[in-house]
């Protein structure tokens, strides 16, 4: 039997910025939530002109170019998926003078958007595979985003498995979409790197939970989303269990400011992580060991 392959492959044009990548948009914040101390999720709505010209549709693994006047823009990953392009969700994690300025918006503020830009998950290739997901920390918004598109078609897909590593209990996301997850037939196991009061759960390294993990590496495909430190020992675990580099995919965040492909900031070697990724396999990434710094 000829071994399944699923390799990332490049988003349609519906997904792609329709208008030119270097003008930017006004969307409308419609609601703001805070899920931690430091992240806030945003819901954001495209005015009504942009609306009726059919703004593209994002793909799972693609981002925004977000901002604020007199603040800059930054890049940001979609958190959940979109079948018009009308709403928008982002996770907003507060790290400097834009992230605070966004995290100070309410409904009904206004801020700039470029995009969506990027090479995401193909779910298409994915159908019919054995999927599991490996996020940590924040890699879990980017990862929320193609774990939504693959449950709302849960019956294409295979078994389904995510293993979510956290510093703490208080910086665990999104716990509130697990309960539905499960109930989709998605198996949700969560550790911390320090537990406190009150925690019950795992304790330790995301790779602790890898080790009672039995899967067929033949019909099984990894996605693997965190910092760069955790993919080399994630990497590692998942070749030792027989896994194919083919089938083991990576989204990189490397220092992205453009997002056209122009500024050189995200380039690796020869390949720019705002325009070829940030969606890789782990094979076309063989010589780009920058990538895991």
């Amino acid at each position: 039997m000829t071994k399944a392959r699923v390799a990332k492959t490049k988003v349609s044009n519906e997904c792609r910025q329709t208008d030119s990548p270097y003008l930017p948009e006004t969307v409308t914040v419609e609601r703001v939530e805070s899920i931690s101390a430091c992240e806030k999720l945003f819901r954001l709505k495209r005015e009504a002109r942009r609306a009726r010209k059919a703004a593209p549709a994002h793909a799972p693994g693609q981002f925004y170019m977000v901002g604020l006047p007199g603040y800059g823009e930054a890049p940001i990953s979609v958190c959940a998926p979109s079948a018009t392009g009308s709403d928008i969700e982002l996770c907003i994690r507060v790290a400097g003078n834009l992230t605070g300025a966004l995290h100070r918006l309410g409904p009904g503020d206004t801020l700039s958007l470029r995009g969506p830009f990027g090479d995401g998950f193909d779910t298409t290739a994915l159908k019919g595979r054995d999927i599991i997901f490996i996020a940590g920390g924040i890699g879990i918004a980017p990862m929320r985003s193609l774990l939504l598109a693959v449950l709302n078609g849960r019956k294409a897909y295979g078994e389904l498995k995510l293993l979510y590593g956290a510093k703490s209990p208080e910086e665990v996301l999104f716990t509130g979409d697990f309960k539905v997850w499960k109930k989709k037939g998605l198996s949700v196991d969560v550790i911390v790197d320090s537990g406190t009061e009150g925690w019950n759960g795992r304790v330790g390294l995301v790779t602790d939970l890898m080790g009672p993990v039995k899967l067929n590496a033949l019909q099984t495909t990894a996605v693997v989303i965190g910092p760069p430190i955790m993919y080399r020992f994630v990497v590692a675990k998942l070749k030792r269990m027989g896994m194919a580099e083919s089938d083991i995919l990576l989204s990189l965040e490397r220092r992205m400011k453009c997002g056209v492909g122009k500024c050189g900031h995200c380039q690796i070697n020869s390949s720019y992580v705002c325009q070829d990724g940030p969606v890789y396999t782990l094979e076309s990434l063989e010589g780009m060991g920058e990538a895991f710094k």
